[in-house]
């Protein structure tokens, strides 16, 4: 049985708390909850997350300083900022603080959970969720690291299974080089970054493209980089 995603929801409004927990727990994720900056604060310290659903209003401490000061502290965990309508500049300062995305409410369920499992296999292909999909006409498994395609079944390093798994969170949306290496092999990119991306590309085609020479499932595109195209 695959193992629970543990999931962080940190929410001052009794309801919306409640309701995220409830519906996160539906769909199979291990839910804790904080109902406040401070209280999240001591939660984190004495147990490991998966994720932060971090509200940006909170009392005691915002989820702005909270997560600048998890970033500060070294904390790694994927964090989604809940944010209120008209709040563009917290959005904003709330990513290059460290948020690895932002919702605004009000929000679906089903929105929130596509952005849930998007961040985590962005940032753990290791995880359960998400671990065999559909990518192009391939089927990928990530716990085996395997591709099969054309009723072949083929390994891959886990830098491709990472490739793959960003690929699929960020689907019809070109991608420079920068991003691709800063996201996967989580360096600032450097004078070997280039390379060492075309050449992982360049290996990952030849085992899901049935041409390399006009790849169809993860394109190039000129004077940026690459793009998945989905659906």
């Amino acid at each position: 049985m695959a193992q629970k995603a543990n999931v962080l929801v940190v929410e001052d409004e009794q309801k919306i708390r409640t309701a995220l927990a409830d519906f996160l727990e539906f769909h199979d994720f291990a839910v804790v909850q904080a109902v406040d900056g401070l209280e999240a604060q001591r939660i984190v310290r004495d147990k490991k997350f998966d994720l932060i659903l971090l509200d940006l209003m909170l009392p005691k401490i915002s989820g702005e300083q909270l997560c600048a000061k998890w970033r500060q502290e070294g904390l790694q965990t994927p964090v989604i900022m809940l944010t209120a309508k008209g709040q563009e500049k917290e959005k904003i300062a709330g990513l290059e603080l460290g948020a690895d995305d932002y919702i605004t409410k009000p929000f679906s369920l089903e929105e929130l959970l596509a952005r849930v499992k998007a961040v985590l296999r962005r940032t753990d292909p290791g995880r359960a969720v998400g671990k065999i999909f559909k990518f192009g006409d391939v089927d990928v498994d990530i716990a085996a690291l395997t591709v099969r395609c054309d009723k072949k079944e083929i390994e891959i390093s886990r830098r491709e299974a990472q490739i793959i798994q960003f690929f699929a969170a960020n689907p019809n949306r070109a991608i420079s080089r920068e991003e691709l290496y800063e996201k996967v092999w989580g360096e600032e990119m450097s004078e070997f970054g280039t390379r060492t991306t075309d050449m992982h590309i360049a290996k990952l085609r030849s085992k899901i493209e049935k041409n390399t020479n006009e790849p169809q499932i993860i394109k190039t595109v000129r004077g940026t980089g690459y793009k998945y195209e989905s659906g």
